[in-house]
């Protein structure tokens, strides 16, 4: 079992309270969906031949076509870039506007 220091114990929390309505696609590494009948599908974004401007369509036809027929949805992030990239910016944010 890895072990878990205090810095992923601040991301996780930061992580816990980040709003999931929006997130840019390129943080998305696998969609995995549960459908009704108990079977399980995961598409791995970033091995799919689709490049990021044509994944929200493909999804968005995807999610319609089996709308009746999902029971969830889970978004896989890249985690370690999303920490990356936030740490990035918010010391990049903290510089300009001392």
């Amino acid at each position: 079992m890895p072990h878990k220091n205090k810095t992923d114990d601040y991301w996780d929390k930061i992580l816990s309270e980040i709003d999931m309505d929006f997130i840019p696609l390129e943080y998305i590494t696998t969609v995995v969906v549960t459908f009704r009948d108990k079977k399980v599908w995961e598409i791995d974004v970033n091995e799919s031949a689709l490049k990021v401007e044509n994944i929200e369509s493909t999804l968005d036809e995807f999610f319609k076509e089996y709308e009746t027929k999902i029971d969830t949805v889970d978004f896989r992030l890249d985690t370690k870039r999303l920490k990356a990239d936030i740490g990035s910016r918010t010391r990049r944010f903290l510089k300009v506007n001392k």
